[in-house]
This record gives structure tokens, sequence and C-alpha cells, in this order.
């Protein structure tokens, strides 16, 4: 999160004063793809390897670097996170979620995000041989609860 001082100056927001509190997150994404494509990850057989378990990978490791990744994103200290996978049939797709948790001053959503998305990447980058056209969207918050804003479910 950042702001603009007085002076027109972009800067990180000062959490020093804010209480520390739990902080939680849910992220989604999707990467939708030919049934043919989907079948072959399911059954473990994408040339690069196992394209689930590189995604989640990736998506920690993303997750843990935010603070790198986003201008003025504040470094979090994460206690958990995890990445999630549904296969579904109809349309193809992968739905990617992931949670994070900590106690902390600020808010864990753009790990969270940023964990879905480079999830959602990963796969592309492992079956684009046989999909070109895979799509990724539905990127978003699905909750978030602990600091001054509240309990936030996307309805």
């Amino acid at each position: 999160m950042s702001q603009i001082d007085k002076n027109g100056r972009v800067r990180m927001v000062n959490v020093t004063e804010k209480r520390e509190t739990v902080r939680f997150a849910r992220g989604h994404a999707r990467i939708k793809m030919r049934k043919d494509v989907l079948d072959v990850i399911i059954a473990g057989e994408i040339k690069k390897g196992d394209v689930l378990s590189a995604a989640k990978i990736a998506g920690i490791l993303a997750a843990k670097k935010t603070g790198e990744l986003i201008p003025l994103c504040h470094p979090l200290n994460i206690t958990h996170l995890d990445v999630s996978f549904k296969v579904l049939e109809n349309p193809s797709a992968i739905e990617i979620e992931a949670t994070a948790e900590l106690v902390g001053r600020t808010g864990v959503e753009m790990e969270v995000l940023t964990a879905v998305s480079v999830a959602a990447l990963t796969i592309y980058d492992m079956c684009k041989s046989m999909d070109k056209k895979m799509e990724i969207d539905g990127v978003y918050l699905i909750e978030k609860f602990g600091g001054e804003s509240g309990h936030f479910i996307k309805k």
C-alpha cells in the first residue's frame, strides 16, 4: 500500500503505529484450457514434470517475494501459506486458491493474489507447447480479515 505525502511524493504507508493482529486472506484464479491438456496434466504426463506440484511451489515462493515484486508493498513475515487446486471438467479448467496468515500490521491480500497469479502462469508455462490459447482469469480476493477494515467476503 502506498500514499502520496504533502510534497506529492509517493511513499510506502507507515504502519508503525498500527496494532498487530492476526491477518488472513484467501485469493482465487482460474486457468482454462482444452480438455486434452487437462487430461494430460491429471495423468502426470507433461514433459516438464508434475505441473500442479511445480505451480504450488511457484505460488508459495511468489507470495514470499511479493514485497520485492510490487512497488511500495510491505515485506511480510507470513506464518502460514497454502496453494490448492480444483480441477473442473466443464469447462476444462483449474481453479487455484491461496490462503495466507500472519500476525502483523498490514494484510496479506497482495500475497495471495500474487500466489494464485504465479501458480496460473506456471501452469501456462509448463503446458504452452500443447495449448497456447489457455486463458488465465478470475483473479480476485475471496476473503480477508484482521486489521481495522474488518472482515471482507466477496459475494
